[in-house]
Order: structure tokens, then sequence, then C-alpha cells
């Protein structure tokens, strides 16, 4: 299935209560079930005034349909092509790639 990162805006996030977060938590957890095996969600990373979830699901509409369900926002869904980690670097040293120019689009 494929991955994907959710941005919500939800201004004074931060400020929450564990208990506001558990009670959200709970809610999507319910409309999960009541979607079925197509999509899961892994985490989700609270800043101050945004979410960012990782999900898999069968289908981006799917994850639409649980922010509507659940009366979350989602303003953002990007599929995820590749998890990269400071490992990614160590293996294209061991393989010999060194100084690999990035397209410039990547440089600032």
């Amino acid at each position: 299935m494929p991955k994907f990162v959710i941005e919500r805006e939800i201004p004074g996030l931060g400020d929450l209560s564990p208990l506001e977060i558990q009670a959200a938590s709970q809610r999507s957890c319910n409309v999960l079930r009541e979607l079925g095996p197509g999509i899961q969600w892994v985490h989700s990373y609270v800043t101050q005034d945004k979410l960012y979830c990782v999900y898999i699901a069968d289908e981006k509409e799917l994850i639409h349909l649980h922010a509507r369900k659940g009366g979350f926002p989602a303003d953002r869904i990007s599929q995820v092509f590749e998890i990269i980690d400071p490992t990614t670097a160590e293996l294209a040293a061991e393989q010999g790639l060194k100084d690999v120019e990035l397209p410039a689009h990547m440089t600032a």
C-alpha cells in the first residue's frame, strides 16, 4: 500500500492537553475502524500549529474520507516515494558514490 504524509493546520495544537490529544486520537481510530483495512495510521508529529500524520492507504481518497468523517483538516496530502536517512548516505559511500551533483533545482 502507498504511504502518505498528511499536513493538518490546527492553530494552537501544541497547547492541547494530553487528554484532548487522546480524544482526537480515539476519534481518528474510530473512523479508521469504520473505513476498514484499506487505510492505516502509522504515527503523527505534533507541532505548535500543525499535525503531520503518516498513513498507509490503498488510495488518497480514503485519507480525504477519513478527514471528512473525523472532522479533521487535511490541508496537504503527499505520497511518499522514498524514505531516506543517514544510512542512505553510508550505503552510497560503500558503493563508491562520492560527490554526486544534485540537480540545480535542489540546491540553494
